[in-house]
């Protein structure tokens, strides 16, 4: 109560200091500033990721007291905003502005439906969050090692908070759809652990840093082991229980957004959320989706013709399927083949950019306990001043084509998400809120054009490679189709399955494991062809506009220039970028 007191108080006197005793981008950093400082002290694993060691001791704030106090804290911070005049900002502090404006009112908006009631979905969560905990800490001192000790002995706590939340969603019919639990079982079953040297937890205490003195490691261990032992196994244990004797039997039989409570409001919401668009609306999605999945088809078709391929469409996508010579015999073949593919890309990246990070990645496999309910990749940026990981998923290697992988790289590592992410991280004389803001549509749009630059970077050396392609574009059309039809229109999840099924070569482990994962994660599946449309539609009109002046590296490093950004943002810089290079 006495921190509330304090933080409201301060956030009054700042507010009076914004409306009249301050420069309005005096006012402005320092509105900043204190949503950050709220922020990490909030969600101390976001602030490690940030860079930001203040709270290594201890993980996230997420009771209902936590999260009104938080919803108080942003309608201040909105409040603030609204009295900083944005006419005599920078054209840079506009931007800044207007990112900030959207964080914040969308968390408002969307704090009407309480989501912490559900603190997971069907790969990712909390649990999964403090699974991934040792990549994010990287303990380099005593002091490190000691507040990392500290952190494992808060997973009770914070384990029974989100349990409670989830009692929570469990009363109020805020659950996730019982059909899809199966998977959900299996991600946390992979997570129990019978002794501390076998868990991801103990990776730090496995090899110290020569900075840790040897006197001290022999004490920083035993502590460590403790900790996992006492406190973070039985946590996960407890979860297990939980899950399976408590949440799985009361959750909700239902499967869209729609069906919860106040439910196509919070979908609506949801579909401007991810599409950073005001005036999308699932009706209009789901029918450009349908034109999407027309357009590409006739593509498909084309392609499966320049293979010489003597069937039907449904015939060629059984015989991708069945053909072993599709698919990699052991992990360490994935994982290589991927590692090539992505030297190649790296190789051609200057005569697509001008401005490229100085920050590397590595291609690792999917953490185990998270590979069978997982996606095929995803790229893990880890903290800043940290090398990314292009995670490749070696579970069911005959469910991971290999003509495939080339859109996958150009997706998940370079140009896509690795580029734009450590772009964006090695940004200067920007807010700190920048950094590591991520709207999706820019975001995942940005990595699903990168997959069709692939063609002129020539990285698709056969038919086989380009219908991998444009399978992977299939997919992310049929997303549009397939979300706004589970949560808006009433879709069952066979009718979600058999649409991918009957368009895409997806694997049927794949298609199972990204249908579950639209039904637990509503909205977010529209993000990537609603973006990618956007920034293809940008470059064309730039190419138009500037004709025989348009340079591609350049324009492209318009794109990435403001780290994560809005369409509507991105859209306003590119005609800004457009009206510059006229006058050159």
């Amino acid at each position: 109560m006495k921190r509330l007191l304090m933080l409201t108080l301060g956030l009054a006197m700042a507010f009076l200091s914004t409306s009249g005793f301050a420069s309005p981008s005096e006012a402005l950093a320092r509105l900043f500033a204190d949503e950050r400082a709220s922020f990490w002290h909030d969600d101390p694993l976001s602030a490690t990721s940030d860079g930001v060691h203040d709270f290594d001791d201890r993980l996230p704030l997420v009771t209902p007291a936590d999260q009104a106090r938080r919803l108080a804290e942003d309608r201040t911070f909105l409040a603030r905003l609204s009295a900083v005049d944005r006419s005599a900002l920078t054209d840079q502090e506009q931007v800044s502005f207007d990112l900030f404006a959207f964080m914040v009112g969308e968390r408002v908006t969307l704090a009407r439906y309480r989501e912490w009631r559900l603190p997971l979905n069907s790969d990712s969560g909390f649990h999964v969050d403090v699974l991934l905990m040792p990549e994010t800490a990287r303990p380099k001192t005593v002091r490190d090692y000691e507040n990392y000790i500290s952190r494992l002995k808060d997973v009770p706590r914070f384990f029974h908070d989100n349990i409670a939340n989830m009692r929570i969603g469990i009363g109020d019919g805020f659950t996730l759809p019982s059909e899809i639990l199966d998977g959900v079982s299996k991600v946390i079953a992979g997570e129990q652990y019978a002794k501390p040297e076998g868990s991801p937890f103990w990776q730090p205490f496995a090899a110290f840093p020569a900075s840790v003195p040897a006197g001290e490691r022999k004490r920083l261990t035993d502590a460590g082991k403790r900790a996992i032992a006492d406190a973070v196994i039985p946590a996960y244990a407890d979860f297990l229980r939980f899950f399976e004797s408590e949440y799985r039997p009361q959750a909700r039989k239902s499967l869209g957004a729609s069906a919860l409570p106040d439910g196509h409001a919070y979908y609506a919401d949801l579909v401007r959320y991810y599409t950073s668009l005001p005036d999308a609306t699932p009706e209009a999605i789901h029918k450009l989706g349908l034109s999407e999945v027309e357009r590409i088809h006739a593509e498909m078709l084309g392609v499966m013709h320049e293979t010489g391929f003597k069937g039907g469409f449904a015939d060629f996508l059984t015989f991708l399927r069945r053909d072993p010579q599709s698919y990699a015999k052991t992990p360490d073949e994935l994982l290589k083949d991927a590692a090539y593919t992505a030297k190649q890309i790296d190789e051609r990246l200057p005569r697509f950019f001008g401005h490229l990070p100085r920050m590397t990645y590595g291609v690792d496999p999917v953490p185990a306990a998270l590979a069978p309910n997982y996606t095929s990749g995803r790229y893990n940026p880890g903290p800043i001043g940290g090398a990314g990981q292009y995670w490749v998923n070696t579970y069911a290697l005959n469910m991971r084509p290999l003509y495939m992988l080339t859109a996958l790289t150009l997706h998940e590592a370079v140009p896509g998400h690795h580029l734009q992410i450590s772009l964006a991280r090695e940004m200067t004389g920007l807010p700190a809120f920048r950094l590591s803001f991520y709207p999706n549509a820019f975001g995942e749009g940005w990595a699903l054009y990168s997959e069709k630059l692939g063609i002129e970077m020539g990285m698709y050396h056969t038919p086989y490679e380009n219908f991998g392609r444009l399978a992977y574009e299939m997919w992310r059309a049929c997303r549009l189709v397939v979300d706004t039809g589970i949560h808006d229109m009433g879709w069952s999840r066979q009718q979600a399955v058999d649409f991918l099924s009957a368009n895409t070569s997806l694997s049927a482990q794949e298609i199972g494991t990204e249908v579950d994962r639209y039904i637990a994660w509503p909205g977010q599946a529209l993000a990537y062809k609603i973006g990618e449309l956007k920034i293809l539609e940008l470059r064309h009109r730039a190419e138009n506009e500037l004709g025989p002046s348009f340079d591609l590296r350049d324009f492209h490093d318009a794109v990435l220039a403001n780290g994560g950004i809005t369409l509507p943002a991105l859209e306003a810089r590119i005609n800004a970028f457009i009206a510059a290079a006229k006058k050159h």
